[in-house]
């Protein structure tokens, strides 16, 4: 029998927590792949585009298992999935520590540890849709700035590790961070409230059909017939390929313009420090006028500070550029998760999200492969940020002439 008294804390709320410090440390360890490249190159002599290839392969990996875990999110929750990635996880970055040879890179980063960061993502952003009726933006956007602290914090942390300890003792030690960290962390994890006796926050008692977890929305079948969906998919990959393009090379742009190493990893530490307050900021404002809307606003922010990059050429005007970008680069992936749930519900938001979450990462995983073989050619980046900027004028239009699609049906038949 279920103990229908109110706790006193939402479990939600720790949901929330949890999610935050588990995306902290896969998502950080994960962004700090420019800070080893240049160790990588320098080591064995690979190119950029052929280092690159293994960050990009992990995406391309990762899209396609976002979508199968993101429908066993729906049935069985991120509990179950977050501890066997986090293990995962913990093992690739352990075996990176003892590579000699670029297939096993390809291996042990590709594979095992890029593979697990976006169905993580997917896996907890699903789980907070589920969890918040009420201020899904807004929680949706605290929870992905766990990714943006991570991208602040562990960056600046594997350049200290790297340059004190060497980039293969860095891989061990964050291999033992994500085991004591991630793993105790995902048996908090539930995948609905309807597994603690609880409704939705935001849901009432009586929109509610005795604590049975509702399912509003469409099925994938009826979503994939919809245009919106497609659309969504497309911005998602123009996202990936501009955002994560961009994060694999910008430090080592800024080193080959003439910053300092350590100052390079500033910028991205610059850059995920003020993506928390896009997330929570944009996030929050999703809800109050719409996902869509603030989707075409952080296109244009993000395009104006591209078009600064183009010019930035002192220290000054990179900070500048990563704050601006920053903000912009937070509320992208704070609106995603929300705007899929605004447009087809909930019903099956893990294994659509995990679709459209599949294209973003085949942007990903081209985006930082062309950059690194433009590079390769020409020498510069100008050619590969002139690119992204086109693909960011394409995913503009895109985001203003997305409409909504008529009501959701609701279905108490299954969760």
């Amino acid at each position: 029998m279920q103990d229908k008294r109110k706790p006193k804390i939402f479990y939600g709320y720790i949901i929330i927590i949890v999610s935050v410090l588990i995306l902290f440390v896969m998502h950080g360890i994960s962004s700090s792949w420019g800070i080893f490249l240049s160790s990588l190159e320098d080591e064995f002599g690979w190119s950029r585009a052929a280092i690159s290839g293994a960050h990009s392969l992990g995406f391309f990996l990762a899209g396609i298992f976002s979508i199968l875990l993101g429908n066993l999110s729906d049935r069985l929750g991120s509990r179950i999935i977050i501890t066997v990635g986090g293990v995962v996880f913990a093992v690739g970055c352990f075996l990176m520590s003892r590579v000699t040879s670029l297939w096993q890179v390809y291996l042990f980063y590709g594979v095992l540890v890029r593979l697990w960061g976006a169905p993580a993502n997917v896996s907890l952003l699903s789980t907070t849709m589920r969890w918040f009726t009420a201020k899904r933006g807004l929680m949706n956007g605290i929870v992905k700035a766990g990714t943006g602290l991570g991208m602040m914090v562990i960056p600046v942390l594997s350049s200290y590790l790297v340059s004190n300890y060497g980039w293969r003792t860095s891989f061990v030690i964050f291999s033992f961070i994500c085991l004591a960290v991630v793993v105790p962390l995902a048996q908090v994890l539930r995948r609905d409230p309807g597994q603690k006796g609880l409704r939705p926050y935001g849901e009432s008692e009586e929109n509610s059909v005795e604590l049975k977890p509702v399912a509003i929305g469409y099925t994938p079948q009826q979503a994939l017939h919809f245009s919106q969906f497609w659309i969504v998919c497309i911005v998602f990959f123009f996202m990936w390929y501009c955002g994560n393009g961009l994060m694999v090379h910008l430090a080592p742009h800024a080193i080959d313009i003439g910053i300092s190493p350590a100052h390079a990893a500033v910028l991205l530490s610059i850059i995920g420090g003020v993506s928390i307050v896009g997330r929570i900021v944009i996030g929050g404002a999703g809800d109050k006028v719409g996902n869509r809307w603030t989707l075409t606003l952080c296109f244009i922010i993000v395009l104006a500070s591209l078009t600064w990059l183009m010019f930035s050429i002192h220290l000054w005007q990179l900070y500048l550029f990563a704050v601006v970008y920053g903000f912009a680069h937070g509320g992208f992936f704070a609106l995603i998760s929300p705007l899929t749930a605004e447009l087809f519900g909930v019903r099956s938001h893990g294994t659509l999200f995990g679709i459209a979450t599949f294209f973003g990462m085949c942007g990903g995983a081209v985006g930082p492969l062309v950059a690194g073989r433009i590079f390769d050619v020409t020498g510069n980046y100008q050619l590969a940020f002139l690119l992204i900027i086109g693909l960011g004028v394409v995913g503009l239009v895109l985001s203003f002439i997305l409409k909504p699609v008529k009501e959701a049906k609701i279905d108490y038949s299954q969760p």
